[in-house]
């Protein structure tokens, strides 16, 4: 199985590759709504637990890449300057980040080298429609990372990560999210890594034990 904490790294090139081949198989028999090897998914173990921090990492890390990053909220607060709509419907909105001078976390991402990031505000029962939706604005086979827990639900990412911290404000429980295959990282352990343990290769995210990152 894809798991395993960031001080272990038991998990080898060959078991990344039978995990890939076992959600493709899993995914043709319906058990996935949709495999999406060019998307690194995001959750955390609360607020302030660092998802923003390790996307920003990534981003920063692979700016050689043209990457989208998309922020989704359940949370309808009001919109921050900066943010251009591009839909703003019943249950739902979607904005484009235009604005890298500022601290919140969609201008972090575009401080980072994100060639694009988009914002959406969207509960649960539309977060799918929604997430394609920006999907269909990104062209096919763009590096995209995204901070959503509850989108791990209905796709298959390229890789999964789970970030926790000892200072997170609200917990969430996302006990649910750890039975998939997952790289787990402590945010309080971040600044001791050089480098974050993933490649994006032939169009996917991957692992990468820490033995071969340059």
């Amino acid at each position: 199985m894809f798991l395993c904490d960031s001080s272990l790294f038991f998990v080898t090139q060959r078991a990344t590759e039978d995990t890939q081949r076992a959600t493709e198989f899993f995914v043709n028999l319906g058990f996935y709504d949709m495999l999406i090897p060019n998307l690194l998914l995001i959750a955390g173990t609360g607020t302030k637990s660092g998802k923003t921090t390790i996307a920003c990492r990534i981003i920063e890390q692979f700016s050689n890449l043209d990457i989208t990053a998309i922020k989704i909220s359940p949370h309808f607060h009001e919109t921050t300057p900066g943010l251009k709509i591009i839909v703003e419907e019943t249950g739902y909105s979607i904005y484009e980040e235009s604005n890298p001078h500022s601290t919140k976390d969609t201008s972090r991402m575009l401080q980072s080298g994100a060639a694009k990031v988009y914002f959406a505000k969207v509960l649960d029962d539309r977060l799918l429609f929604v997430f394609n939706k920006i999907k269909d604005l990104i062209p096919e086979d763009t590096p995209i990372i995204c901070e959503s827990p509850s989108l791990r639900n209905f796709v298959e990412p390229g890789v999964f990560i789970i970030i926790s911290s000892d200072t997170t404000r609200t917990r969430k429980n996302i006990s649910h999210l750890l039975k998939f295959p997952h790289l787990k990282f402590e945010f309080e352990k971040l600044p001791e890594m050089p480098s974050i343990t993933i490649g994006f290769e032939a169009g996917r995210w991957i692992y990468v034990p820490p033995y071969l990152l340059k």
